[in-house]
């Protein structure tokens, strides 16, 4: 998983170093043409069109490639992608999540973990949901539902698949 992290992550990394580079090429080849783009973002923002203009070749000044990544790519330094950091984050839940059913393994009788594991498995589940949205600023409940729906879901899914071709303990 947290290989695909890292190449979905690293994916959108790439979209915006090329997005980036078009921008680029597009400054020195027009940069009138990218003010008045500038502009009328800003326009459409709710600035006066001579606030706007005024704003737009300022910050152009100051730092031109910056302010159309931002403004009119939504590319900024605190919302980049970061695929290791993607990938590392990744990694370490789903050690944890693959952890606390081992942990329940270890703590049930094998007489109870048919119902055990899965049971478990969804709270544990809701658990970091929650903990996950609690972090994010998101709200809890919805997340530890969605999640908590999700995981019921492909568990029964695979439960169905493996009734299905016989290969159910």
């Amino acid at each position: 998983m947290a290989a695909g992290e890292y190449v979905s992550v690293s994916s959108q990394a790439d979209t915006e170093r090329a997005d980036l580079d078009r921008e680029r090429k597009e400054l020195a080849a027009s940069p009138k043409h990218e003010q008045r783009e500038l502009t009328e973002i800003y326009v459409r923002r709710g600035l006066e069109p001579a606030l706007a203009s005024s704003v737009a070749t300022q910050l152009m000044q100051h730092d031109a490639l910056g302010a159309h990544a931002r403004d009119e790519l939504g590319i900024s330094d605190s919302m980049t992608a970061r695929p290791v950091q993607a990938a590392l984050a990744s990694a370490g839940m789903f050690t944890l999540g693959a952890f606390l059913p081992l942990l329940i393994v270890a703590l049930f009788p094998v007489t109870a973990l048919m119902w055990a594991i899965p049971g478990s498995s969804l709270l544990f589940l809701a658990l970091l949901g929650s903990v996950s949205a609690k972090a994010g600023g998101a709200p809890m409940l919805v997340a530890a539902s969605r999640v908590t729906f999700w995981g019921a879901l492909a568990m029964a899914l695979t439960a169905g698949v493996g009734a299905l071709f016989g290969v159910m303990a």
